[in-house]
Parts: structure tokens; sequence; C-alpha cells
């Protein structure tokens, strides 16, 4: 395929961290404000979007992916006074709105609906949190797919939005949007202070009667650059500040009178170690790793938070212990065995009472970070839940305590028609043993080599767990097969699965990757002109990687909202903080050149690459586009071989989190097109 791209430009710019110097030559790309950055930019895309639709099955493609697309993510409703609230996209909303009903699922009424801006376009409803007594609607909009959204009061019994909400920015969903007093009097928030760019954490408290918003002094949070919130117990009279994207810890515990005033005192302290859990009474019962690499359940006295107190209600077994959920007088853990889920029950002493019998072998619907897990949610007498599996989307169940069976409040919305999951392994460079799971339609012969797509992530110890892959089931359905992998960097098997694949172990996880290519390539069930792999975010850094490491193993790589220029990226507030938690040591000038065995963007040189598609949004807050941009510019100017390296950066898009349905099915059906055109993956008429 011979492709003419658009012009650029070479500069001699040299980036430097710790001292450690290295190339730059499309630094100019960064600037996104830019007009011959903007030109170029749609010049890309338009060559992209051309090139991929002139596939003659694309049309196809589409429809397949549009007819194989389901929610992300699970979810279930919310309980509050005395009725059920749910997001729903009624047909022909653009966007999401929320239904209150006197059922789970009833028909309701619809008390937010989205309405288009003076430009057309609908707000994404980033979250939605009903005061306990049903009265008050908070909502999170955000109206540029960046996800930062601001927060917006509605009154339910007048049907008016409140005057004078909070005016601070949120950075995300991530810490559930604001947390409720359990007297709905107000609620407390996590909110950007400062330029949002610098991506800097403060938590306020909002006063109803009075719409004041005050700031939450907390001397033992850490970083201003870490994730915080704070959580109320359900009694109203404690609260506990809880930090850490990835190891979550309640690091201060308050007393809170009668008007939300909180007198904080410091409680877990000095440790890394996740200590994830809920205020029960008295205690603060936990998740946590410490002395535990698989995980064990604790229960810490708020008066003794020393570890030496700690009682362990549940010991560490060979299951990996991932969330606790409080269920009236009992715990519900969740846990994985060899990376699917289970569901224990045990009563507030730790005496176990039996287990949940989830409806298949799959996954529960959880955020992939411990954090963002810790939110109530549900309903607090019964366990809620949302489940998939690799290859039927989410469905919504619920058990009832004492109950043998679970009941199934909202079917999958998708079921891959005839496919069948095949559990595998393979041995890394290092002898470790890797996990991945083949997904194929029963009448793909398996003993024949086959169009196959690897889709990994392997870091920030969130597992990969095996959920519906969203419209790439569409690939299966294609034909294809389907490689869901799990890579050290991940916490599948526990906190040493993390360390196994983070900063001095990094490589780990691209050889685990490697490692599962070739073992199908091995087992003849693919071949490495039918070979291709992708992955978001940190994934599309290990597709970046691949690229750039073992060019030789693959036919299509796309790496999707991608971090590349690891260097460069800790010129930006987010983006060192992603490097110096997952990657290397950014002021150690050793560690730096460590990273840059693997930083994508320095790796670049002429040779024969494999077809490359790289995606991303232009309001990414997390991984800026220009990452893709430069990374884009390199690969063509370097291309040895034939095959197309193209660049899809979408407008008013940003990671993934707020983008618009009809946005997000073109994004998938063009990747994925892209996908089966180099694979050989013929989707039926």
């Amino acid at each position: 395929m011979t492709i003419e791209y658009p012009p650029t430009r070479k500069g001699e710019d040299v980036d430097e961290l710790a001292g450690v110097r290295s190339l730059d030559p499309y630094r100019w790309l960064e600037d996104a404000k830019a007009d011959d950055v903007r030109q170029w930019q749609g010049e890309q895309a338009k060559l992209a979007s051309e090139t991929v639709r002139s596939w003659p099955g694309f049309d196809a493609l589409r429809e397949l992916v549009e007819g194989h697309t389901a929610q992300r993510f699970g979810s279930a409703p919310t309980f509050a006074g005395g009725r059920w609230f749910r997001s729903v996209t009624a047909e022909g909303d653009p966007q999401a709105g929320v239904v209150a009903a006197d059922e789970p699922y009833g028909d309701g009424d619809t008390v937010y609906s989205p309405e288009p801006d003076g430009e057309g376009t609908a707000p994404f409803l980033s979250w939605f949190a009903p005061s306990p007594d049903g009265r008050i609607l908070a909502v999170g909009l955000c109206d540029d797919g960046s996800e930062q959204n601001g927060i917006h009061l509605f009154d339910l019994h007048t049907r008016a939005w409140l005057d004078n909400p909070p005016r601070q920015r949120l950075m995300d969903a991530w810490s559930g949007g604001v947390h409720w007093l359990p007297d709905s009097s107000g609620f407390f928030f996590t909110a950007l202070q400062g330029d949002p760019n610098d991506a800097s954490y403060q938590v306020w408290f909002h006063r109803l009667i009075d719409a004041t918003t005050t700031r939450q002094e907390v001397p033992w949070l850490a970083a201003a650059s870490e994730y915080r919130m704070v959580l109320p117990d359900a009694s109203g009279t404690r609260a506990v500040a809880i930090e850490r994207l990835l190891t979550p810890c309640p690091v201060a515990i308050a007393d809170l009178d009668a008007a939300g005033n909180a007198t904080w005192r410091p409680f877990v302290a000095d440790t890394d170690a996740t200590v994830a859990g809920r205020l029960v009474g008295d205690r603060f019962i936990a998740v946590t790793d410490l002395d535990a690499d698989r995980g064990r359940l604790v229960a810490i006295d708020v008066d003794r938070p020393d570890p030496a107190d700690w009682a362990t209600l549940v010991p560490e077994s060979e299951a990996v212990l991932r969330t606790l959920t409080v269920v009236g007088e009992l715990l519900y853990v969740s846990e994985f065995v060899d990376t699917y889920a289970r569901v224990q029950i045990y009563d507030r002493s730790g005496t176990h009472l039996g287990e949940v019998p989830l409806p298949g072998r799959g996954a529960i619907g959880e955020h992939g970070y411990p954090y963002p897990n810790l939110v109530p949610r549900g309903h607090p007498g019964e366990f809620w839940f949302p489940f998939s599996t690799l290859t039927s989307s989410w469905g919504t169940y619920r058990h009832r305590p004492g109950a043998t069976e679970v009941e199934e409040l909202q079917a999958p919305a998708v079921i891959v028609a005839d496919a069948v999951v095949e559990d595998h392994w393979a041995t890394s460079r290092d002898g470790t043993q890797v996990p991945y799971h083949l997904v194929r339609r029963r009448d793909v012969d398996p003993t024949a080599p086959q169009p196959s797509l690897l889709y990994a992530y392997g870091g920030y110890n969130a597992p990969w767990v095996p959920q519906y892959p969203g419209g790439q089931a569409a690939l299966v359905a294609a034909g294809g097969v389907f490689v869901h992998t799990h890579l050290r960097g991940g916490s599948e098997f526990g906190h040493s699965w993390w360390l196994g694949g983070r900063k001095q172990t990094k490589q780990n996880c691209y050889d685990d990757l490697y490692a599962v290519a070739e073992d199908l390539l091995d087992k003849g069930r693919t071949s490495p002109g039918q070979l291709g792999v992708t992955g978001g975010s940190n994934g599309g850094l290990m597709a970046g990687v691949a690229i750039t490491q073992r060019p030789d193993l693959w036919a299509a790589v796309v790496p999707r909202a991608p971090l590349i220029d690891l260097v460069g990226a800790c010129r930006e507030p987010y983006g060192r903080y992603a490097v110096a938690v997952e990657l290397a040591d950014i002021d150690d000038p050793a560690d730096v050149r460590r990273m840059l065995t693997f930083s994508p963007y320095q790796l670049v040189e002429k040779q024969t690459y494999p077809a490359v598609y790289l995606d991303a949004g232009d309001t990414d807050p997390r991984c800026s586009p220009w990452h893709a941009r430069k990374f884009a510019a390199a690969l063509q100017d370097t291309q040895q071989g034939e095959a197309p390296i193209l660049l899809h950066v979408w407008e008013n898009v940003g990671h993934g989190w707020a983008t618009a349905a009809d946005v997000a099915l073109e994004q998938a059906a063009e990747w994925l097109a892209f996908v089966c055109r180099q694979l050989g993956i013929e989707p039926p008429h």
C-alpha cells in the first residue's frame, strides 16, 4: 500500500531529564494551538479515515461493531430515598440522562435529560449521586470529552436547578463525584485547584442550607498530585480521608459535628501498602496487602490504628482479595482465582458464611484501579453487582443475604453468538507463567493459523479482568481470534505481580507480551502475517513498545490514547506523575537511561515496521495527543517497508471515559477495520 503522507518538518530540539539528553525532532508537534499543527493533524486524520474507509469491508465491519458495542463498564442502579436511580440513554438522545423509578429497572421518570448547548452539543454525564433522602440529584457534566466536569444540583421536588452549586472543576469521575452526609445536608468532593493542567487536587465540603463551599484542611494528605477523597460513614459522625490511586490508604480520620465540620487526626500512616475499605462502626474494615502479597481482610480500631493492633478477619490464601462491600451485617469480598472473579461472604468477625454463585466465569463490574472502588454503590442491604464474560456484555445481578441463588435484574445486552473461550499459559523470558484467553467462534478451526488480535495493559496495579471486550467482539463475530492477555504490572496475582512489571522490572511486562505472541505462533494458532496487538493508555505505551522492540512479530499494531514519549511526558504534571509512579525514578540518570530502552519515541529508527494506526483524542488530559502525533511523524519518516502508518486524532475526544457514543462507534469502527484489513479478516456481508 503506497501512501503519500502530509509533509512533516524535523527540528533540532533536544530533551533532557535528570541530565540525560535525547533528540526530540518533532517537539513542534506538541503545540496543539499552532495553526500548522492543527492543519497537519487534520490532514493526517483525513488520510487515515479515507484509507480505512476505502476498504470494501468497512461498512459490514462497522455494522458488526455497532451490533456488538455495549456499555463499557458495568454499573448498577443507586438506591436513595426509597427510589432507584440509573443512567439511561434514550433513543434519539445524544448522551445519557438519569431515570428515577420505584423498581430497579422500572420505567420511572427522567429526572435529568441532556440538553444541547448553544452549539448543539449535549454534555456528557460523568457521574450522578442522589442525596440519601432522594430530594437532590447531583450530576457531573463534561462538555469537551476531557473528563473534567462541573457539579450541578437539581431539586427533584421543585424540578429546578439550585443556584450557587460548587464552582470547582473535577478532574474526572474516579473520586465518585460527591459524597453525601447521611442526613443529606451536604457533601464532600474532590476538585482541581489552580490550573487544571497541573492535576492538583483539594477536598471540599458543600453545605446545602447556605450554599457555602469550604476547603477541608487535612494535614496528613501527601502531595497535591495524588488522588484523594473524603468518605463519611453511615452514621454521619465520622469520615476518613483516603488518598492514592494505585494503593489507597485512609491517612486521616475525623469526627463530624451536626454541620459536617470535621476535626481531623492521623489514621493509617507511614505505609505504602494498600488499605482499601470502609468505616463500619468503630472499625475500619479493609483489604490490605501489608504482610500479605495476595491480600487479607483486616479490622482496624479507629482509636488504635497501629498495624500491630490490626485484627485479621480473613487471612491470605491462594485467592487474590480485591474489594470489600458491606451489606447490612455481612461482608462480601470479591477476589480473583486464576484471573476469574469469585465472591465470598463473611460475618463481621470473619466467619465464612458462603460463596455467591456467579452467573459464569468472568468479571465483577469494578474499576481497574483500587481507589475508585471505594465509592459506596448499590443497596445497603443487598449485594448488587454487574457481571460480564469475554463473550457476554454487562448484566446486573443481586444476591440477598441467605439466598442460594442470584437474581438477574438486567440481562446482558450483547452475547457473541456461538463463541468459545480457551484458557492458555505462556512461558515468559524469565520462566514466569503468563495467562491468556482465546475467544473465537466455534466454527473457527483451532488447528489452522487464524488472524489474531492481542489485547493487554500490564501496569499501574490494574488487573486486566476477563470482561466483555466491547466493539472488539466484532472481530470474533467476523471470524478472527481475540486474545485477552494478562501481563505483569497488573494485579491479577497480587502485589508481587504488579511489582514484577513495574519500574526496574518493567521490561517483564513487554517480555510477557512477546511470550504470548510466540506461544500462539509456536502452537500454530496464528502466523506472523496474521498477528496484531492493541491497547489503550498504558496499553497504548505497551503497543508502542511492541512496535519498536519487536516489529518482526506483528502485522498490525494499534496504540490507542498512548503514552509514547516518556521523557517529554515529564514536562507535564500529570505525565510526570504517571511516569514517576510506575515507570522510573525520574531524578535518577541511570533509571532514566533504563527507561529509554523502552520509551517508543526514542527507539524509532530506519527499519521495516508493521502497519500502524494511532488513535488519540485532542482533549485527552492523561496522555496528551502530541504523543501520538510525534510517534506517527517519526514512524512515517523512518518506515522502510510498505505497511501504512496512520494517525487519527479525534476532535472533542479525551481519554475515552467521556466520549459521545456516536463518536466512540466511529473510532472503534475505524481502528478495527484497519486491523481486519491488515490481518485478512473478511466480515460477513
